[in-house]
């Protein structure tokens, strides 16, 4: 499953995956404001402030707000943009179009842009102790707004297509804000003393690819197929389909381990009586196989079908529940569809000729990139359909065979106009039409569904830093980036994982940026559960590091690792952002270090001030740290700050 919980899931929403591009209209009935402003609003203080719009070509409009006048003239697409001259914190305001709209109760303070996957987009009415928060929260000088979930394939929105609403955080509405961002907000507003203005744009499920530009991810080289055929899926997504599913289908040849072989398991003659049968209304890893337990990758199934000559001739369609995340369904070895989204219901027209009078074989190859996998959900609707409206039940149980973990793929390619797993997709719909808004800083909590290929992620993270950067105008905007908490399964031993890379990858990404910070969350996670409900914690936590990135604060964060040198038969790892010094709970040694030669071992560790010691490392050519997808720690900075994940290697 594209790490996605089932309560907060993209799923709720019936979304057109084409839409015209939205912008004035030929003739405006009078200037208005770009939908992101409205009343209630909050803008940047101490800043130039972007104010834009619509309005007739050429015509000239007339801002006015605390005193202050500001003119612009609209462009040949009806577009105008007026600077107002830096507000200091305060309000209310009213912003007054000349001729149009006027904004009532806009506030001056800081705004922030809070971004992501279901983390983010997890509601506080379903965080820790929500109840007591919610009940307590009014406060007028916290606003939010959230932008509908839209993806666009045809290109960046020149405006949103339905006006959010900004409203006041209080008993009635706390409840649905981003709990991240609230926590957050809550934790700044008290800090600063000024009003807060949240901007509230993630989507649950998604990959880091569908929030950049396109102009962004054609720097990045790797990307020009799925562009191009994006491109093509706006004039014709009938040509686009077919020419994508023969892409796929390459790199599946190409890739797959026994790629030749495997495309036999399709077939009515290959042999599949040593295979295991699995019950095909759950995910796979709630089956009873062990080996399928936390397994990412891919999976093929089968079952067969009995056709009289007649049924044969007149099925139409084949109907398929829910696979979770991607798949490429056979009849008797040929390919009839493919798709992707973990609760997507599969429709496949079948080609004539296809099915035959007697035995048939349908073959499902799965891919899963984390969490869940697989068929899955109500088995009614699943069915072969035929002309005359007549259904034949497809089974329940079906063969299965593991094929190869995420570990031995990479690339795996993805659809570009899906909303979750496409390219640019939700940058056009949910950030090209609220940029250029001045803002403070960005939150971004994102990571889970690109945790198979931590190695592009160091690519695409940087990358989004500056897309966004550009987008909105801020060469230096800060951006605080929350590391993926701890999930999946625990080890009794030093092992690969995926989710530790991804969390490497974040934090070195940070730490090349001098405008970011890192938010780490590895000990209020929870292994059975992706979407943890300790989000106050991770809210202030945040909050912190906007206090570091955004106001430019000497705070200390999660403290990591400086240097690691030998010292007799020990390694001497120092490290930043102890707060004085190190500590480590319920122990007097740290948890979770490993030395690797080759292989890695775990190693005891002591701390000393602002230093661990890792005896009898000396030997190891790297040191590795809470390096599992839910690894157990106890080290801490004297602030209670956990030590963030890391990988160093001992010159």
């Amino acid at each position: 499953m594209t790490l996605t919980s089932l309560r907060l899931t993209s799923a709720l929403l019936s979304l057109s995956l084409i839409a015209p591009l939205t912008g004035p209209a030929t003739a405006e009935a009078a200037p208005r404001f770009a939908a992101i402003f409205g009343d209630h609003a909050v803008l940047q203080r101490e800043a130039p402030v972007r104010i834009w719009g619509f309005a007739d070509t050429g015509e000239t409009v007339t801002l006015r707000i605390a005193g202050q006048t500001a003119t612009a003239k609209a462009d040949a697409s009806g577009r105008w943009e007026a600077t107002l001259s830096p507000l200091r914190a305060g309000g209310p305001y009213e912003l007054n179009l000349e001729g149009g709209a006027t904004l009532k109760d806009v506030l001056v303070g800081d705004v922030f842009l809070c971004s992501g996957q279901s983390n983010m987009e997890f509601t506080t009415k379903y965080a820790t102790n929500a109840y007591n928060e919610i009940m307590s929260s009014a406060n007028d000088r916290i606003r939010f707004v959230t932008v509908e979930k839209d993806a666009q394939p045809a290109g960046p929105l020149s405006d949103l297509p339905k006006a959010p609403v900004w409203r006041a955080v209080g008993p009635e509405t706390t409840g649905d804000t981003s709990a991240v961002c609230y926590y957050m907000s809550k934790a700044l507003a008290a800090k600063t003393g000024v009003p807060i203005g949240v901007i509230h744009s993630s989507w649950g499920g998604t990959m880091i690819q569908s929030w950049l530009s396109q102009s962004t991810l054609r720097q990045l080289k790797s990307y020009d197929t799925g562009l191009e055929t994006l491109n093509l899926y706006a004039r014709d997504p009938q040509a686009a389909q077919k020419g994508w599913q023969k892409v796929t289908q390459t790199w599946w040849d190409t890739h797959e381990p026994q790629a030749a072989e495997k495309r036999q398991w399709a077939t009515a003659t290959y042999d599949d009586r040593d295979w295991k049968t699995m019950d095909t209304t759950r995910f796979w890893e709630e089956s009873a196989d062990p080996a399928l337990k936390g397994f990412d990758g891919v999976v093929w199934y089968r079952t067969e079908l009995a056709l009289s000559a007649a049924q044969a001739k007149s099925a139409t369609t084949l109907v398929l529940g829910a696979v979770d995340d991607a798949d490429t369904t056979f009849i008797n070895g040929q390919v009839i569809g493919s798709s992707e989204g973990w609760n997507t219901p599969r429709r496949y027209e079948i080609p004539k000729g296809v099915l035959n009078a007697g035995r048939n074989v349908i073959a499902l190859r799965a891919v899963d990139t984390g969490g869940g996998g697989g068929m899955w959900g109500d088995p009614k609707p699943r069915g072969l359909y035929l002309s005359d409206g007549k259904t034949i039940q497809i089974p329940e149980v079906w063969k299965y065979k593991i094929s190869t973990p995420m570990s031995g793929l990479s690339d795996v390619p993805t659809t570009p106009w899906l909303p979750t797993s496409g390219l640019a997709t939700l940058y056009n719909g949910m950030i090209a039409p609220i940029a250029p808004y001045t803002l403070k800083g960005v939150a971004w909590y994102q990571g889970e569904a690109n945790a198979s290929n931590a190695k592009e992620y160091s690519r695409l993270l940087p990358a989004l830093f500056a897309d966004w950067r550009a987008s909105f105008r801020q060469p230096d905007l800060p951006v605080v980036v929350v590391q993926l908490a701890n999930f999946g399964p625990v080890v009794n031993g030093p092992a690969p994982s995926q989710w530790a890379e991804l969390r490497e990858s974040q934090r070195l990404s940070v730490k090349a940026d001098a405008k970011t910070a890192l938010a780490v969350s590895l000990d209020v996670g929870d292994r059975t559960d992706i979407h943890p409900t300790q989000k106050k914690v991770v809210g202030e936590r945040v909050a912190l590091g906007m206090r570091k990135a955004a106001y430019g604060e000497t705070v200390a964060l999660s403290p990591e690792p400086v240097s690691a040198t030998r010292r007799g038969a020990d390694v001497v790892i120092r490290f930043r952002d102890t707060g004085g010094k190190l500590l480590t709970y319920s122990s007097d040694q740290a948890i979770g270090f490993e030395a690797c030669d080759g292989a890695c071992r775990y190693v005891s560790a002591t701390v000393e001030g602002d230093a661990v010691v890792l005896k009898g490392a000396a030997t190891a050519r790297q040191v590795r740290y809470g390096w599992a997808d839910s690894p157990y720690v106890n080290l801490f900075s004297a602030g209670d700050l956990p030590v963030a994940p890391f990988q160093i290697d001992i010159p």
